[in-house]
């Protein structure tokens, strides 16, 4: 078979008995046990006997939770694979440490963050921390780092998810923060092969595609892929992407309309990916309840030929039973063949046993519950404090309005933009009044503006857009206030292909008219792009985070208090000029 696995060399490294521990356990598989392993569950619940059915009827080789508290996490993970024949793999998203692996651990920084500062250790610390954090939890597999590279500032779904915006500082610190997790017994799958950046559109919801020249690509993605694989990666996650160029290096035939995504391309998948950049690990799909996969065929027929195209492991069931029956009938009509599925199976027991979970006892694969201690602890938030500090980033003060202090500029209008309640169902505007208590705390007096559907839910009567618009841009404005500080934590990647300031009401009384006003400062928690939107304001912050860390040495900075490290690439001007006035 063509790029057959060699279970002894990188990233497996295997022995002769973990060798014949996986050729043995295949050997006593039955099909649907062969099948199952194929795929990695999302669980629903955290009820037991939910996840004894999964484990009895679909044999899942894997298993990726839903976020909650660290304690019923870890019970949660305790009892999978007390429950299972074949020990599995736990996947985490520690993209930004241990927050978002459980709700209580540490958010250390994202990883555009981890690129903003000279400091290529930070990188390393945010791994570190996940590491500790997401194995204290039973997790041995990390859906990352992101290896991704931002070139279009329009692209929103990678823009805090990337390094930054060439290979070299991508390469760089993807492998600070691979090292930095391989202190802990985990295994990471970097993403989304072929390269996120390019295009402008989230694939949650459309089929995106990196459209660069062979040539460039192997400069770029390429170049990251081959450094990262040689430091010895373990696993990579396709992602719902089409590549038309690299596609037509290898099927110069193809159609427009025969460019598929990576996850169903055996040519991106075998030829480029296992032939040209010698890939001997674990192949997964990203989450296959996404429209860049799903858009592409019939679910009976996509289930199997992610299999076929090259893929060994399939994320998320959409309908358990459906798919579970679409990749054994894909096996038996021969659309997935013995010798691929022979392939995929050895790729996933030989990275289970390259993990030691063949040799561990059963009772041993989670940790004890003291071992949550490290969660969120007071050592990994002080780090990320230091992180916070350090990456702050000043994109510009072109009228010289910093610093603003209680002195010089007590009476704080506070604005407060969010894309909305997302999936998380987090309060949009919560960060807020994080931001109001650590003004108030050094000795501003804040003043929060109330759009005209926050009044009324307060209850005020005969409030419109208008009259609201009325009330807040007069005349006396200077007088009411002596600074401006519009505070954006704007989210959504996966329920929207872009993701722009959306303001309360046309001509909102929120967007800065009042730049003409009073020394305006503009803040961003989230999004780098937000100038594009926002062009007159003539001092920019970007904060990278809200938490309660980032938001105080924000405010610190803002007084004077402490320098501005942090550093941005071009990505920040949008491609506009009057972005850097």
């Amino acid at each position: 078979m063509p790029y057959a696995v060699d279970m002894t060399a990188a990233p497996f490294n295997l022995d002769a008995a973990a060798v014949e521990w996986v050729e043995s356990t295949i050997a006593s598989m039955s099909l649907e046990e062969k099948i199952g392993q194929l795929f990695i569950n999302h669980n629903n619940s955290y009820e037991p006997e939910y996840l004894d059915g999964v484990l009895e009827n679909f044999h899942v080789g894997g298993m990726r939770y839903r976020p909650g508290p660290s304690a019923a996490v870890q019970a949660h993970i305790r009892h999978a694979q007390s429950k299972t024949k074949i020990p599995l793999l736990i996947a985490s998203n520690p993209e930004m440490g241990g927050a978002g692996s459980c709700d209580d651990g540490t958010f250390v920084s994202t990883h555009l963050q981890a690129g903003s500062h000279p400091d290529k250790a930070i990188a390393r610390q945010m791994g570190q921390i996940a590491g500790i954090e997401t194995a204290a939890l039973g997790c041995n597999w990390a859906f990352a780092p992101i290896v991704d590279i931002h070139y279009n500032w329009r692209n929103t779904v990678i823009s805090t998810r990337a390094f930054g915006n060439t290979p070299e500082v991508v390469v760089e610190r993807a492998k600070e923060y691979f090292d930095g997790i391989s202190e802990s017994p985990t295994a990471c799958a970097m993403k989304h092969f072929p390269g996120d950046g390019i295009d402008e559109r989230d694939q949650h919801v459309v089929t995106s595609y990196n459209t660069l020249g062979y040539e460039e690509w192997n400069r770029t993605y390429g170049h990251v892929y081959r450094e990262m694989i040689g430091h010895g990666v373990q696993s990579i996650m396709a992602g719902h992407i089409g590549a038309p160029a690299l596609s037509r290096r290898f099927r110069p035939e193809l159609a427009d309309g025969d460019i598929l995504p990576a996850t169903l391309a055996p040519e991106l998948l075998g030829e480029l990916l296992r032939g040209e950049l010698g890939f001997n690990g674990l192949i997964l799909t990203d989450a296959s309840q996404m429209i860049g996969m799903t858009q592409a065929m019939k679910r009976r027929d996509l289930v199997p030929a992610a299999i076929a195209a090259g893929c060994d492991m399939f994320l998320f069931f959409r309908n358990p039973a459906e798919d579970f029956g679409f990749m054994l009938d894909g096996y038996r009509n021969g659309v997935i063949t013995e010798e691929r599925l022979q392939d995929a199976l050895r790729r996933i027991l030989a990275l289970k046993a390259s993990l030691g979970l063949h040799l561990a006892d059963r009772s041993e694969l989670v940790p004890a519950v003291d071992a949550l201690a490290v969660i969120g602890s007071a050592e990994h938030r002080a780090i990320a404090a230091e992180i916070a500090d350090k990456t702050v980033t000043l994109v510009k003060d072109t009228q010289n309005n910093l610093p603003l202090t209680p002195a010089t500029h007590k009476k704080i209008r506070l604005y407060g933009i969010s894309g909305g309640s997302d999936f998380t169902m987090a309060d949009p505007l919560g960060y807020l009044d994080v931001v109001a208590q650590e003004l108030e705390r050094v000795g501003f007096e804040v003043h929060i503006f109330k759009t005209a559907e926050q009044r009324k839910a307060a209850g005020e009567e005969g409030v419109n857009f208008m009259s609201v618009i009325s009330d807040e841009a007069t005349a006396d404005y200077p007088e009411k206030y002596d600074a401006a500080l519009v505070v954006a934590n704007v989210k959504g990647f996966a329920q929207e292909a872009a993701i722009r300031v959306k303001w309360s009401s046309p001509m909102a009384a929120e967007i800065p008219w009042y730049v003409t006003e009073v020394p305006t400062v503009f803040v961003s928690l989230n999004q780098p792009n937000h100038l594009i939107d926002v062009p007159m304001v003539k001092t920019a912050i970007h904060a990278h985070a809200d938490t309660r860390e980032a938001i105080r040495v924000t405010v610190d900075k803002i007084q004077g208090l402490s320098e501005f490290q942090g550093t941005f690439n071009e990505n920040v001007f949008c491609n506009s000029f009057d972005t850097r006035l």
